[in-house]
């Protein structure tokens, strides 16, 4: 599902309020299980402004902290274990870079690190917040090939996505909001001229049929 809507809108508030970063009212559910006794089965990637990249840390060993939530911190890591990092990286095209130091990574690459992380932590749920913002297209083309194929695996992902124009391309369910619920649904049915008026209002340039 794509979780669309103006700058401000509280598109990552959303997220980020369900993983319970930040304080909300009301309740959040998964398989009707309160969200945060479920934390341990849902992945999170923000957005890579918040991320620093100069921490000393190899590619290997920022996609084993994916397994953490089920062998604990400080915990040696199993020759399995490590097998499952290396078949992660080999999905997102990065299996050669396992020895690099993250901040020898192109942006893409690191966004492709950090799904090959999800990977390895076997998460029923996905969120993303803003995963495309700034990566190349080879590196997006794998990205979605692999949300895909996770998708098709019974996973659910919720992206937060700013490209309007991808959208229909992208998911088959979309959540439009400004502050508030304009509309969720099919995205052949919910993603109409008029549900993206009411979100972006002047914001909203009709280009491409949208």
């Amino acid at each position: 599902m794509g979780v669309i809507g103006p700058n401000g809108a509280g598109k990552s508030t959303l997220l980020k309020g369900m993983l319970g970063i930040i304080d909300h009212a009301g309740q959040t559910y998964l398989d009707d299980k309160e969200f945060s006794k479920v934390l341990s089965h849902v992945a999170y990637v923000e957005q890579k402004i918040h991320i620093d990249y100069n921490f000393p840390i190899k590619v290997k060993e920022c996609v084993s902290l994916g397994l953490y939530p089920k062998v604990k911190l400080f915990h040696r890591l199993k020759s399995t274990d490590w097998d499952k990092v290396t078949n992660a990286l080999r999905i997102v095209g990065l299996e050669d870079y396992a020895e690099r130091q993250i901040s020898q990574l192109s942006g893409g690459q690191f966004q492709r690190v950090l799904i090959a992380r999800c990977l390895v932590q076997e998460a029923d749920c996905i969120f993303l917040d803003e995963p495309f913002v700034g990566i190349d297209s080879i590196s997006e083309e794998i990205i979605m090939t692999t949300l895909r194929n996770l998708k098709e695996q019974g996973k659910t992902i919720l992206i937060v996505h700013h490209d309007l124009g991808k959208v229909p391309h992208y998911f088959d369910q979309v959540l439009i909001l400004n502050k508030e619920l304009i509309a969720i649904g099919e995205t052949s049915s919910t993603f109409t001229e008029e549900n993206l008026k009411k979100a972006y209002g002047s914001q909203l340039f009709v280009n491409g049929g949208l």
